[in-house]
């Protein structure tokens, strides 16, 4: 009789910048994640932002006590699975990953200047066009916000125009 064993676990892909610019359509200054550190495709993503005290924001959140917006923390977890669901989708060119809902958002302790925040995304149901995934923000190994997010993948176009369509979700 042969023994069968189960195939060891994949490494983990990476991304760094250069890939992540070539799959989502964010550019400076809301791409919101500078490196991803694991992949497992349509399961999981983890992400890193480096949080630095350039970032526009702090300009005016707070002044003389810099605090990253929970909104952006969440915008960065779904910068992270538009990522993972994106790279799955072979004419990303001409589609966005949107919100559709954000649920049971929590904020747990302040994100400053000098923290690597670490996301942690994972696909709880994607329907080939509409997914929902459950969100988890780190610094070190403190969690520091989760978000349920909701999200559908729409064709890429121009918003405006003669349309007449203002039922447009929300871009994450």
């Amino acid at each position: 009789m042969t023994d069968t064993t189960l195939p060891t676990a994949v490494p983990a892909k990476t991304l760094d910048i250069t890939d992540i610019l070539r799959i989502l359509p964010h550019r400076f200054p809301f791409l919101l994640i500078d490196r991803v550190i694991e992949v497992v495709p349509r399961e999981r993503i983890v992400a890193i932002k480096n949080v630095t005290i350039n970032e526009p924001f702090f300009a005016g959140h707070f002044p003389n006590m810099p605090i990253m917006p929970g909104v952006i923390i969440i915008e960065a977890m779904a910068q992270a699975g538009g990522t993972l669901l994106l790279s799955e989708i072979e004419d990303r060119d001409n589609k966005l990953v949107v919100f559709t809902g954000v649920e049971r958002a929590r904020f747990r302790r302040p994100v400053v200047p000098g923290d690597q925040l670490r996301i942690e995304v994972q696909v709880k149901s994607w329907r080939g066009t509409a997914g929902r995934m459950a969100g988890l923000a780190f610094v070190a190994d403190k969690k520091v916000a989760e978000a349920t997010i909701s999200c559908q993948v729409i064709a890429r176009k121009r918003v405006g125009g003669d349309s007449g369509n203002t039922d447009v979700p929300a871009a994450g």
